[in-house]
């Protein structure tokens, strides 16, 4: 059985290819135009253990909301597809990840029910000259609606005492932790026997 996908959205603002592989190495080929967006994507891959390519277009000029939003969409699509009747997995998935002073929580359900739980604090606007900090909320709603997930992501610690966050850190901590749960929920259980993980059966 293979865990792959290939999606690709197009409209009068963007271009996005993605590919998926769920039982890769890590290996991620990313490319969105907007760089911190790509280093995100890219932990995505690592930490998750996917492979994934993101070919992304989009209207830069105007801003990144577009091109951010279109990218997590075609990427939860191909997620969702990758995952076919989602037989034999665990289905749940946390992690609990540090990021020096930073900590973030996520947890996720392969539900087939899209919600969305997102808890981070105020943080400076923009991760270097494109990346807008709102961005990141909505980058995980886009995601959870297309892949049809229940996410929750928590900012548990933000920074030292009486210190100012670090958007960098906070941000990172929140893919790397997704990753890593992703991850897990996506894992073959051995005791399942191939069971969709449900007593319903179906997800």
């Amino acid at each position: 059985m293979t865990r792959t996908a290939r999606i690709e959205r197009v409209t009068k603002e963007t271009k996005v290819l993605v590919e998926i592989d769920l039982d890769g190495t890590g290996k991620g080929e990313i490319s969105t135009g907007v760089g911190f967006y790509d280093h995100m994507l890219n932990q995505i891959a690592r930490h998750g253990g996917f492979d994934l390519t993101v070919n992304t277009v989009g209207d830069l000029e105007i801003d990144a909301h577009h091109t951010m939003e279109d990218t997590a969409l075609a990427l939860g699509t191909a997620f969702a597809e990758a995952l076919g009747d989602k037989a034999g997995i665990r289905r749940y998935g946390s992690a609990v990840v540090p990021m020096d002073e930073v900590l973030v929580q996520a947890a996720v359900d392969l539900s087939g029910r899209p919600y969305v739980v997102h808890d981070e604090p105020a943080l400076a606007p923009y991760i270097g000259p494109v990346y807008p900090t709102s961005m990141t909320r909505h980058v995980w709603e886009s995601f959870g609606q297309a892949a049809k997930v229940t996410l929750h992501v928590t900012v548990l610690r933000a920074a030292r005492p009486g210190g100012h966050p670090d958007a960098h850190h906070v941000v990172e901590g929140q893919f790397k932790a997704v990753a890593r749960a992703l991850r897990e929920a996506t894992s073959i259980d051995p005791r399942s026997a191939g069971a969709v993980p449900s007593t319903k059966g179906m997800l």
